[in-house]
């Protein structure tokens, strides 16, 4: 079975996903990326994550040809291999997408996730952007998503979800839930009719000091360093 190891973390995953309350039901999907194969595995279209089993999960090429499996695999196939050949060559070797709550009613509000708490820092960036809305599972959808993302780590898609990008899957799936986390305090905030959004300046601060942070060796800005 092609990437057996890839197949069963992606498995493992979206129990997780689950669990965690980033998705539910067969909503959002989950990938990983080959960069030596140029293969991909991605979660099955239509199958709870609690049923979904190591060799349920598909293995396609970039282009969307199936190399492995009997499933059929996630509508938004295409929207995980736009960002693998945007964004490869800075590492991405993984992608959550997850319709969670908090992310999901920012996005259907049209706003992107600001920097109501400086923990945004920890993805890198001051903000994570928004792509306007366009129907799920399309070509169109990837490339807009892809734009809309720029050089950050993920993106909200409007009326629809969010997608986070790692360096493996572990560091996907911890980007989406703090996402979620932050997504949430910051609709706390705008229910109350006050927010008080930290500059750019402000977050660069914190970037510098989180190069001092932690236990991490990895160059602070790069994808998932913190």
């Amino acid at each position: 079975m092609l990437m057996e190891k890839e197949r069963a973390l992606i498995a493992e995953y979206g129990r997780k996903m689950n669990s965690a309350g980033l998705a539910r039901g067969t909503a959002g999907n989950i990938s990983i990326y080959d960069a030596e194969t140029g293969y991909m595995a991605i979660s099955p279209s239509g199958i709870g994550y609690f049923e979904t089993e190591p060799e349920d999960v598909v293995v396609l090429t970039l282009d969307g040809k199936v190399v492995d499996g009997n499933r059929k695999p996630s509508s938004e196939y295409g929207l995980h291999a736009g960002f693998y050949k945007a964004k490869a060559d800075k590492g991405v070797r993984a992608i959550v997408h997850t319709h969670s709550d908090f992310a999901t009613t920012l996005a259907c509000m049209g706003e992107p996730i600001r920097a109501v708490h400086y923990v945004i820092a920890s993805a890198g960036t001051h903000e994570i952007p928004l792509c306007g809305y366009t129907t799920f599972g399309t070509p169109k959808l990837a490339e807009m998503a892809v734009e809309a993302c720029g050089d950050a780590p993920a993106v909200l898609l409007a009326n629809h979800g969010l997608v986070a990008c790692g360096v493996d899957l572990p560091k996907a799936f911890g980007l989406a839930d703090k996402l979620e986390n932050l997504a949430k305090t910051q609709w706390q905030c705008m229910c109350t009719g006050k927010m008080n959004v930290l500059t750019k300046e402000q977050i660069d601060e914190v970037l510098v000091r989180f190069q001092t942070y932690g236990q991490t060796k990895a160059k602070p800005g790069t994808l998932n360093s913190y």
